[in-house]
Protein backbone atom coordinates (compact mmCIF):
# COMPACT_ATOMS: atom_id res chain seq x y z
CA UNK A 1 0.00 0.00 0.00
CA UNK A 2 1.30 3.41 -0.93
CA UNK A 3 1.20 6.48 1.22
CA UNK A 4 -1.56 7.66 -0.58
CA UNK A 5 -3.90 4.68 0.14
CA UNK A 6 -2.83 4.75 3.66
CA UNK A 7 -4.18 8.46 4.40
CA UNK A 8 -6.77 7.81 2.50
CA UNK A 9 -8.37 4.89 4.57
CA UNK A 10 -7.27 6.90 7.54
CA UNK A 11 -9.77 9.47 6.85
CA UNK A 12 -12.48 7.03 5.69
CA UNK A 13 -12.08 5.75 8.88
CA UNK A 14 -13.52 8.75 10.35
CA UNK A 15 -16.73 8.90 8.30
CA UNK A 16 -19.69 7.74 10.38
CA UNK A 17 -23.08 7.03 9.28
CA UNK A 18 -25.80 9.90 8.79
CA UNK A 19 -22.64 12.31 7.40
CA UNK A 20 -22.61 14.57 4.28
CA UNK A 21 -19.48 14.26 2.89
CA UNK A 22 -18.02 16.15 0.15
CA UNK A 23 -15.30 14.31 -2.33
CA UNK A 24 -12.44 15.62 -3.19
CA UNK A 25 -10.32 15.41 -6.75
CA UNK A 26 -7.09 13.86 -7.70
CA UNK A 27 -5.83 10.24 -7.24
CA UNK A 28 -5.49 10.50 -3.35
CA UNK A 29 -9.23 11.32 -3.60
CA UNK A 30 -9.93 8.50 -5.49
CA UNK A 31 -8.43 6.34 -2.94
CA UNK A 32 -10.76 8.03 -0.15
CA UNK A 33 -13.64 7.55 -3.33
CA UNK A 34 -12.95 3.96 -3.14
CA UNK A 35 -12.58 3.25 0.38
CA UNK A 36 -16.12 5.04 1.05
CA UNK A 37 -17.76 2.75 -1.11
CA UNK A 38 -16.00 -0.16 0.02
CA UNK A 39 -16.99 0.48 3.87
CA UNK A 40 -20.62 0.85 2.32
CA UNK A 41 -20.48 -2.20 0.64
CA UNK A 42 -18.84 -4.10 3.42
CA UNK A 43 -19.70 -2.56 6.88
CA UNK A 44 -23.51 -0.88 5.64
CA UNK A 45 -22.00 2.56 5.93
CA UNK A 46 -24.73 5.20 5.09
CA UNK A 47 -23.75 8.03 3.76
CA UNK A 48 -24.74 11.23 1.25
CA UNK A 49 -22.10 12.74 -1.04
CA UNK A 50 -21.33 15.91 -2.82
CA UNK A 51 -18.53 16.10 -5.13
CA UNK A 52 -15.90 18.90 -5.90
CA UNK A 53 -16.08 18.23 -9.67
CA UNK A 54 -17.84 15.76 -12.68
CA UNK A 55 -14.66 13.47 -12.28
CA UNK A 56 -15.80 12.75 -8.81
CA UNK A 57 -19.12 13.10 -9.32
CA UNK A 58 -18.56 10.09 -12.22
CA UNK A 59 -16.27 7.85 -9.86
CA UNK A 60 -18.63 7.84 -7.12
CA UNK A 61 -21.70 7.32 -8.98
CA UNK A 62 -19.73 4.33 -10.46
CA UNK A 63 -19.22 2.72 -7.09
CA UNK A 64 -22.57 2.86 -5.97
CA UNK A 65 -22.14 5.98 -3.44
CA UNK A 66 -25.42 8.52 -3.43
CA UNK A 67 -25.36 11.45 -4.30
CA UNK A 68 -26.36 15.06 -3.24
CA UNK A 69 -26.11 18.13 -6.05
CA UNK A 70 -24.41 21.07 -4.04
CA UNK A 71 -27.13 23.28 -4.96
CA UNK A 72 -29.37 21.30 -2.44
CA UNK A 73 -26.82 21.40 -0.01
CA UNK A 74 -27.81 22.70 3.27
CA UNK A 75 -25.23 21.11 5.70
CA UNK A 76 -21.73 18.94 5.29
CA UNK A 77 -20.20 17.62 8.09
CA UNK A 78 -16.83 16.56 6.34
CA UNK A 79 -14.25 17.03 3.00
CA UNK A 80 -11.86 15.58 2.35
CA UNK A 81 -9.05 16.29 -0.32
CA UNK A 82 -5.75 16.59 -1.61
CA UNK A 83 -3.69 19.81 -1.93
CA UNK A 84 -0.71 20.85 -4.31
CA UNK A 85 1.69 22.30 -1.68
CA UNK A 86 1.04 23.31 1.92
CA UNK A 87 3.15 25.93 3.52
CA UNK A 88 4.31 25.84 6.96
CA UNK A 89 1.51 27.79 8.39
CA UNK A 90 -0.97 25.35 6.96
CA UNK A 91 -2.05 27.24 3.96
CA UNK A 92 -2.66 25.20 1.16
CA UNK A 93 -2.55 25.47 -2.75
CA UNK A 94 -5.39 24.07 -4.76
CA UNK A 95 -6.89 24.38 -7.97
CA UNK A 96 -4.49 22.42 -10.77
CA UNK A 97 -7.70 20.67 -11.58
CA UNK A 98 -9.69 24.50 -11.95
CA UNK A 99 -12.53 22.71 -9.73
CA UNK A 100 -11.72 26.15 -7.48
CA UNK A 101 -15.66 27.74 -7.08
CA UNK A 102 -16.69 24.30 -6.07
CA UNK A 103 -13.58 22.95 -3.77
CA UNK A 104 -13.39 26.40 -1.29
CA UNK A 105 -17.15 26.36 -0.82
CA UNK A 106 -16.86 23.08 0.09
CA UNK A 107 -14.18 23.86 2.81
CA UNK A 108 -16.08 26.32 3.91
CA UNK A 109 -19.29 25.10 4.37
CA UNK A 110 -17.82 21.99 6.02
CA UNK A 111 -17.77 21.14 9.91
CA UNK A 112 -14.62 19.94 9.08
CA UNK A 113 -11.96 19.82 5.88
CA UNK A 114 -9.33 17.23 6.48
CA UNK A 115 -6.49 17.56 3.88
CA UNK A 116 -4.18 14.57 2.58
CA UNK A 117 -0.98 14.62 1.60
CA UNK A 118 2.59 13.18 1.46
CA UNK A 119 5.48 14.74 2.15
CA UNK A 120 6.35 16.15 -1.44
CA UNK A 121 3.69 18.09 -1.07
CA UNK A 122 4.80 20.08 2.17
CA UNK A 123 7.01 23.37 0.59
CA UNK A 124 8.31 26.29 2.81
CA UNK A 125 6.04 28.81 0.73
CA UNK A 126 2.95 28.67 -1.38
CA UNK A 127 4.10 29.05 -4.86
CA UNK A 128 7.34 27.27 -4.53
CA UNK A 129 6.51 24.24 -7.18
CA UNK A 130 3.57 25.58 -8.90
CA UNK A 131 1.77 28.73 -10.10
CA UNK A 132 -0.92 29.50 -8.55
CA UNK A 133 -4.57 29.16 -10.37
CA UNK A 134 -6.46 31.99 -10.50
CA UNK A 135 -9.89 31.86 -12.03
CA UNK A 136 -11.27 34.79 -14.16
CA UNK A 137 -14.29 36.13 -16.16
CA UNK A 138 -13.23 35.73 -19.53
CA UNK A 139 -13.77 39.28 -20.72
CA UNK A 140 -11.52 40.49 -17.91
CA UNK A 141 -8.86 38.50 -18.56
CA UNK A 142 -6.60 41.09 -19.96
CA UNK A 143 -7.47 43.54 -17.19
CA UNK A 144 -6.58 40.83 -14.21
CA UNK A 145 -3.29 40.04 -15.71
CA UNK A 146 -2.39 43.29 -16.13
CA UNK A 147 -3.54 43.90 -12.30
CA UNK A 148 -1.69 41.13 -11.00
CA UNK A 149 1.78 41.97 -12.88
CA UNK A 150 1.39 45.24 -10.92
CA UNK A 151 1.57 42.77 -7.76
CA UNK A 152 4.43 41.62 -9.15
CA UNK A 153 2.86 38.72 -10.61
CA UNK A 154 4.09 36.66 -13.98
CA UNK A 155 2.31 34.01 -16.40
CA UNK A 156 -0.43 33.80 -18.88
CA UNK A 157 -3.76 31.97 -19.75
CA UNK A 158 -3.72 28.25 -19.08
CA UNK A 159 -4.32 26.15 -22.49
CA UNK A 160 -6.46 22.82 -22.64
CA UNK A 161 -4.99 19.28 -22.69
CA UNK A 162 -4.53 19.05 -26.20
CA UNK A 163 -3.04 22.23 -26.86
CA UNK A 164 -5.12 23.69 -29.31
CA UNK A 165 -6.76 26.56 -26.88
CA UNK A 166 -7.77 27.89 -23.59
CA UNK A 167 -8.85 25.71 -20.18
CA UNK A 168 -12.26 26.30 -19.62
CA UNK A 169 -13.61 25.85 -16.22
CA UNK A 170 -16.98 24.14 -15.79
CA UNK A 171 -18.37 27.61 -15.15
CA UNK A 172 -17.33 28.98 -18.24
CA UNK A 173 -14.62 30.88 -16.94
CA UNK A 174 -10.58 30.92 -18.14
CA UNK A 175 -7.24 30.60 -15.81
CA UNK A 176 -4.59 32.48 -15.32
CA UNK A 177 -1.57 30.40 -14.04
CA UNK A 178 0.28 33.53 -12.28
CA UNK A 179 3.75 33.09 -9.57
CA UNK A 180 4.58 35.94 -7.60
CA UNK A 181 8.26 35.32 -6.61
CA UNK A 182 8.22 38.25 -4.21
CA UNK A 183 5.15 37.26 -2.46
CA UNK A 184 6.12 34.34 -0.36
CA UNK A 185 3.08 35.75 2.57
CA UNK A 186 0.32 33.35 1.60
CA UNK A 187 -1.88 35.75 3.65
CA UNK A 188 -1.36 38.81 1.94
CA UNK A 189 -1.04 37.20 -1.13
CA UNK A 190 -4.91 35.68 -0.52
CA UNK A 191 -6.10 38.80 0.49
CA UNK A 192 -4.77 40.82 -2.54
CA UNK A 193 -6.30 38.25 -4.60
CA UNK A 194 -9.28 38.14 -2.60
CA UNK A 195 -9.59 42.68 -3.65
CA UNK A 196 -9.06 41.99 -7.32
CA UNK A 197 -12.35 42.95 -9.43
CA UNK A 198 -12.31 40.14 -12.21
CA UNK A 199 -11.12 37.48 -10.02
CA UNK A 200 -13.35 34.57 -9.30
CA UNK A 201 -11.68 32.63 -7.44
CA UNK A 202 -8.12 31.33 -6.71
CA UNK A 203 -5.92 28.47 -5.24
CA UNK A 204 -4.92 29.78 -2.11
CA UNK A 205 -7.13 27.88 0.86
CA UNK A 206 -6.01 30.81 3.40
CA UNK A 207 -7.05 28.95 7.03
CA UNK A 208 -9.72 26.80 5.89
CA UNK A 209 -7.79 23.23 6.58
CA UNK A 210 -8.81 21.39 10.17
CA UNK A 211 -6.84 18.46 9.97
CA UNK A 212 -3.54 17.42 7.67
CA UNK A 213 -3.38 14.07 7.36
CA UNK A 214 0.39 13.24 6.23
CA UNK A 215 2.00 10.29 5.25
CA UNK A 216 5.41 9.32 5.23
CA UNK A 217 6.94 6.38 4.97
CA UNK A 218 3.78 4.31 5.85
CA UNK A 219 3.18 6.59 8.57
CA UNK A 220 0.46 9.10 8.72
CA UNK A 221 0.76 12.17 10.95
CA UNK A 222 -1.91 13.93 11.94
CA UNK A 223 -1.65 17.77 12.20
CA UNK A 224 -4.32 19.70 13.66
CA UNK A 225 -4.45 23.41 12.37
CA UNK A 226 -8.31 24.54 13.50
Amino acid sequence: MNDKELVAQHAARLVKNGMTVGLGTGSTADFFISELARRQQEEGLQVSCVSSSVVSMLKAQNLGLSLVAIEHLTHLDLYVDGAEEVSPDNALLKGRGANLVREKLLARASNQFIVLVDQSKMVEHIGANFAIPIEVMPFAWQLVQQSLKQLGGTGDLRPNTNGNGLAVTSYGSLVLDMSFKSKQDSAELDALLNATPGVVEHGIFQGLASTIFLADKGVVQEIQVN
